[in-house]
């Protein structure tokens, strides 16, 4: 099923608006579920950037400009991207636009299309006098934020409370290996709940959004990073968990990651940014800011030069002291070795653009990524140091950081679903006892529909389970499907995950399986509106029954789930 995924409705377009906004969107276009997803406001705050008028786009006063500017980066540059070069969705530059001209754009921005643009001007979202300035607006040159670096970096570092005073020894009884770091989107907040007790520990400020939480290797410590570029980072080893240093490490994030290689467990973290576009290398139980490396650069198809290549996943070698970073604009994954800031070494690795999320294999040496508009997976070496394959999959793969397990037939496998597909692709991964089948897709399930964030399993479970979080329909976005490993071929089960959580009325997506340390329960967030009831929805994974609901106030717009010793140990 094809439309505009949003809160909103559907409209008939007239026969020749649709005509024109098909035709544009074949140029600009992106997919539905990836527009709810990726279009959400951009954390860079518009008011640092400054107006550019640019000759031949059409007339536009300081004020226009100013609004123009907020409901771009509100509204169009988590597609577009903040320099309107391209991402997942196509480029906005005023050569293009300026070429097809203020009429041509209005129908496009206000029926939107067939291929996923959202219909702003018959939703109600934006009106016509709106649509009109932003068809004048994106004519013009993009205005660009400005830089972020160490100056500005080491002013925002604050240790709140210094290694040297903090507890030499666990101060609290928790299970600290079964505890998970929930995201509570739109509260800027962390919950810390204990999944033996299934009661909540704490409640951490922390950025907007926060995208991911990592533990360090050793497990003491939480890494948390927002959409805002706000990093926290927090010490399960208190009475009471929280944060003992934070840092502001750009204007727009998504990843961070602590190192992982024997000997080096604990002493650097790394966050990479979407604005500006760069990484940076931090002291691991301070955040010190200590090195900081630009990643713009040329693309590795059209070898021509991107100025906003932005810092997608980043995941630590168990190989060598290095990071693995993925760029996501230019296609290039980077093993950043961190032995000698100094005298420093990366190794530049050309796979396929818009690199985004992707995890191990269960050895954990091949890193397999999701190129999601290129529609394949990249596989890594991170031994090697090579590029092992690069593989065709459904549209759009987000795999978070996918699913191992073992097939009966092909042996190792590894999967990721799709947001712009119902598919699920499985991957032989084993190159040494089932050669014939690795880096291929040796199953293609059919799932309930496109729009999939992310797919999960444990290597102590039967289940494999697939979120459709970001699918139009609401009897497929609020439930989940689960299939037998060992029978494939059987289908899948639908979970209704929405209904068991009993919550108030609103969209409540149900979204990110993640399984607790014993690899027996597998949690489930429901994601409703600000204002609306949200849950966290336990099943038992054997029975696939609904086991618990954790419903609590403080549990405003749960997303991602992360159980400490499944992601120290990179268990998926």
């Amino acid at each position: 099923m094809k439309s505009t995924i949003r809160k909103l409705s559907c409209y008939a377009l007239p026969a020749l608006s649709l005509a024109v906004s098909t035709a544009l969107a074949a140029e600009l276009g992106t997919s539905g579920p990836v527009v709810t997803y990726e279009s959400a406001p951009s954390a860079v705050d518009p008011s640092v950037v400054k107006m550019i008028i640019t000759p031949g786009a059409p007339p536009i006063t300081e004020t226009e400009f100013e609004k123009a500017k907020q409901i771009f980066f509100e509204r169009c540059a988590g597609c577009h991207g903040v320099l309107r070069k391209g991402a997942t969705g196509k480029p906005l530059t005023s050569d293009i636009t300026q070429q097809r001209g203020t009429a041509y754009l209005k129908v496009f921005i206000n029926y939107g299309s067939p291929a996923g643009m959202p219909n702003w001007g018959t939703s109600g979202e934006l009106t016509p006098d709106e649509i009109d300035l932003m068809a004048r607006y994106i004519q013009h040159e993009p205005p660009m934020p400005p830089e972020y670096g160490m100056e500005e970096m080491k002013a925002s570092w604050k240790v709140v409370i210094p290694p040297e005073q903090r507890p030499t020894k666990q101060m609290n009884d928790y299970n600290l290996e079964n505890l998970f770091s929930v995201t509570l989107r739109d509260a800027g907040q962390v919950a810390l709940i204990d999944g033996d007790t299934k009661e909540i520990i704490n409640i951490v400020n922390t950025g907007y959004a926060v995208h991911i939480s990592r533990p360090s290797a050793s497990g003491r410590y939480l890494y948390v990073i927002g959409r805002d570029a706000k990093l926290n980072l927090i010490d399960l080893w208190m009475e009471n968990p929280d944060t003992v240093a934070k840092i502001k490490v750009g204007m727009e994030a998504r990843s961070v990651e602590t190192s992982k290689y024997k000997g080096w467990e604990d002493k650097y973290a790394i966050a990479g940014t979407y604005w500006p576009p760069q990484y940076v290398i931090m002291n691991g139980d301070t955040l010190e800011p200590l090195k900081i490396v630009s990643t713009r650069g040329v693309t590795v198809d059209t070898q021509e030069y991107h100025p906003e290549p932005r810092v997608a996943a980043i995941v630590a070698s168990h190989e060598h002291p290095e990071f693995i970073v993925n760029v996501k604009e230019t296609g290039k994954v980077l093993l950043v070795n961190y032995e000698d800031l100094d005298n420093f070494k990366v190794t530049s690795i050309n796979t396929a653009r818009f690199l985004h999320d992707g995890g191990w294999d269960s050895t954990k040496r091949y890193f397999l990524s999701a190129a999601n508009k290129s529609n394949k997976i990249a596989v890594v070496d991170s031994k090697e140091g090579n590029l092992e394959a690069l593989i065709d999959v459904g549209a759009i793969p987000h795999p978070g950081r996918g699913a191992n397990f073992i097939d009966p037939k092909y042996g190792p496998v590894w999967a990721t679903s799709h947001l712009g597909d119902e598919t699920i692709s499985v991957i032989g991964t084993d190159p040494v006892n089932h050669a014939d089948n690795a880096w291929k897709v040796v199953w293609t399930l059919k799932g309930q529909g496109g729009g999939s964030l992310f797919i999960k399993t444990h290597p102590k479970s039967k289940n494999l389970y697939v979120d459709t979080a970001l699918h139009p329909m609401p009897a497929v976005s609020q439930s989940v499907a689960v299939f037998n490993i060992d029978d494939l071929s059987a289908g899948y089960e639908m979970l209704p995950i929405a209904k068991w959580a009993d919550v108030s009325a609103g969209p409540k997506r149900v979204v990110q399986p993640e399984y607790n340390k014993a690899g027996d329960e597998v949690w489930f967030s429901v994601w409703n509106g600000k204002t609306q009831q949200s849950a966290v929805v336990i099943v038992d994974d054997k029975t696939r029954t609904l086991k618990k609901v954790i419903k609590d106030p403080r549990l405003i717009t749960p997303t991602g789930k992360f159980n400490v010793y499944n992601t120290m140990h990179d268990i998926y």
